[in-house]
C-alpha cells in the first residue's frame, strides 16, 4: 500500500469529494482507510460504566482506498511511485513532479 497513518490526502469521490484530512487509520487487508474529519456518522451511545457517557457522539468511519489520493505540495492530489536512493533506501515519490512525498 502507497498511503500511510499520518498522510495527507483528498477524497476524489462520493459525498466527501473534494475535503482534505490526515490518515487516522489503515486496514489493508480490507483496502480501507479512516481519514479525519471525513465520513463522519452519528452513533447512539449508551452509557455502559460510571466513566462512559451516554448520547449522540460522532464517529469516523471507514471508506475505499480508492477514494483517496495523497496530496503533493507542488500538484496537490496525486499518485504515489516508489525510488531509491544511492543508499538502496525506498522512498515514495510524486507521480507528476518526481519530488519526495
Amino acid at each position: 500500500m502507497k498511503i500511510r497513518k499520518g498522510d495527507h490526502v483528498e477524497v476524489l469521490a462520493g459525498k466527501e469529494k473534494g475535503k482534505r484530512g490526515d490518515i487516522i487509520r489503515v486496514m489493508p487487508t480490507d483496502q480501507r482507510v479512516i481519514v479525519a474529519g471525513v465520513n463522519v456518522s452519528k452513533k447512539h451511545q449508551k452509557a455502559t460504566s460510571a466513566t462512559t457517557q451516554a448520547g449522540i457522539i460522532d464517529k469516523d468511519m471507514p471508506m475505499a482506498l480508492s477514494n483517496v489520493a495523497l496530496i503533493c505540495s507542488k500538484d496537490g492530489p496525486t499518485r504515489a511511485g516508489f525510488a531509491f536512493d544511492k543508499n538502496g533506501e525506498k522512498y515514495r515519490i510524486c507521480r507528476k513532479c518526481g519530488g519526495k512525498l
